[in-house]
């Protein structure tokens, strides 16, 4: 009894049988719609995330079951705080800051495909990406954060497996980025005015380059 599997990344709940999911079924002879359906079914609840998905297809009768991972670490992230992307200068620009508990509940979610032995190692590899996101947890940087989780004082937290917090913390949270990111401005805007001087200066070393293509032929026409 041969199977096929079939590896897609498909944004929850919004499978269709455009590509590349409709193409890669179409020659295993299943019916493309009731995949679609079983695949946005199991995955509505990671609306607005991408979510792995595998079909894996009975190719004798043509029966399908469907398997479906977590999003990315990043994309779980994001999800918790209502981001549309990371910071671009992750290191002066801070975009978030997350609770202890959403990076537990991130963490738990993950833990399975991590490559960890214990909850608290995955919480350490979720700090370690919202860092890259720019992201603050409890108002502190990664480093700072760790070695909050290596001595212990979060141990009740991860060991209870907490997700939850309430409004006021939330308050908090919100009242230390504003702190973090004042702090930073100055910085942010130096980096940001760098940054465009160098898009400048690319910019008119492009022009000058088309610039000289342009010359070449009126040069080649002379010499005839």
């Amino acid at each position: 009894m041969a199977k096929e599997k079939i590896d897609a990344l498909i944004e929850g709940g919004k499978a269709s049988a455009a590509p590349p999911l409709g193409p890669a079924l179409g020659p295993m002879g299943v019916n493309i719609s009731e995949v679609v359906s079983a695949i946005n079914e199991k995955t509505k609840e990671f609306q607005g995330m991408k979510v792995p998905v595998k079909v894996i297809i009975d190719t004798d009768t043509k029966e399908f079951e469907i398997e479906v991972g977590t999003p990315p670490v990043s994309q779980l992230i994001k999800k918790e705080l209502g981001l549309k992307k990371g910071s671009g200068i992750p290191n002066k620009d801070k975009v978030g800051n997350l609770a202890i508990e959403q990076v537990i509940k991130v963490a738990k979610m993950k833990k399975d495909s991590m490559f960890v032995n214990d909850l608290k190692a995955a919480v350490k590899t979720v700090v370690g990406a919202a860092n890259s996101m720019g992201l603050l947890i409890e108002g502190k940087t990664a480093v700072e954060i760790n070695k909050d989780i290596n001595s212990g004082r979060y141990d009740k937290e991860i060991n209870e497996g907490k997700t939850e917090f309430d409004e006021e913390k939330k308050k908090v949270l919100e009242e230390q980025l504003d702190k973090i990111q004042r702090s930073l401005e100055k910085e942010r805007e130096e980096i940001k005015a760098k940054m465009a001087k160098k898009e400048q200066a690319k910019e008119k070393a492009e022009e000058g380059k088309e610039e000289k293509k342009e010359e070449a032929p009126k040069e080649e026409e002379k010499k005839e």
